[in-house]
């Protein structure tokens, strides 16, 4: 079979599961406390792939003795602030919003790399970041300036806003802290602190605010919330990698936009608004310029 064939359908396959995800945000959060949701789920997660990578873990165990501060923040990032705060932000927002809002990921990352890593930004990214602003902002006062006079906006919007600078973080330190380990084990190792970086909130939520049931309800969820937008996407996202490299491969990250709306009327009856629309097409307009190269860089 075709290369750029499987590659290609790995691309607009893996968002499926990876938008998933925000099924559990959505749905999960009213049987399960929305810390308790993630911590589950990436304990869960932890050890699926600890059974599976165990000898290689046991193995190179000095290596990720020396690892571990930049374990620990990626898991952090990762998993705890990309973990908690799509679950938070749930219960007041919708499906279709945590969508686009996530798309402004990208843009924190080139605004990061710059401030931090003297990342060069020319003049189509620029005026895509307005693109993007524009669009995100569309989202949040859902088409209506007088919310903005009024201060007056869902919370879960700002959640969703903080997961993707969180995503955003993670992704930059991953690229740029090289690791010796193999994906799969540095995964696990990541997966492992994440789950540790939230256990503390996790106790705060259980014994102050909202005790966890474990019934029926609780095991579903946290079973999916590991599986489907966690090893399955994590594994596909891999193996489009693989194929496609991972400048393409970023595009999963819009179509998570459009198959997470789509979960929102099939499961929760949302209605996409024109607002929506608005500023979707402002997100994508702007990542389509902020992936654009000047003459200057074409010519280099």
């Amino acid at each position: 079979m075709n290369k750029n064939f499987i590659g290609y359908f790995l691309l607009l396959f893996q968002p499926l599961f990876m938008a998933s995800n925000l099924i559990v945000a959505r749905g999960g959060v009213d049987d399960v406390p929305p810390i308790s949701l993630s911590f589950w789920r990436w304990f869960i997660f932890f050890i699926i792939l600890f059974v599976l990578n165990h000898k290689y873990l046991f193995d190179n165990f000095q290596t990720i003795k020396k690892e571990s501060k930049r374990s620990f923040f990626l898991g952090l990032m990762g998993c705890g602030v990309c973990g908690i705060f799509p679950y938070m932000a749930g219960s007041s927002t919708t499906i279709v919003n945590m969508g686009i809002l996530y798309t402004s990921s990208p843009i924190f990352i080139i605004l990061i790399s710059y401030f931090l890593f003297k990342d060069k930004i020319n003049i189509f990214q620029f005026i895509g970041l307005l693109f993007c602003l524009v669009g995100v902002f569309a989202v949040i006062l859902k088409g209506d300036i007088n919310l903005l006079l009024e201060l007056k906006f869902a919370s879960g919007d700002f959640w969703m806003l903080g997961a993707a600078l969180g995503w955003a973080i993670y992704t930059v330190m991953l690229f740029q802290w090289n690791s010796e380990l193999k994906f799969f084990p540095r995964l696990t190792i990541i997966s492992f602190f994440g789950f540790l970086s939230i256990l503390p909130f996790y106790f705060i939520e259980h014994f102050y605010f909202e005790k966890t049931l474990f019934n029926e309800e609780f095991y579903y969820w946290i079973l999916f919330a590991a599986i489907s937008p966690g090893i399955i996407a994590f594994s596909l996202y891999t193996l489009t990698i693989k194929y496609l490299g991972p400048s393409t491969t970023g595009f999963t990250l819009y179509l998570y936009t459009i198959y997470g709306a789509f979960y929102g009327i099939i499961f929760f009856s949302e209605i996409l608004e024109n607002y929506h629309l608005i500023g979707t097409i402002f997100v994508f307009f702007g990542i389509y310029l902020v992936r654009r190269k000047s003459k200057n860089e074409i010519k280099a």
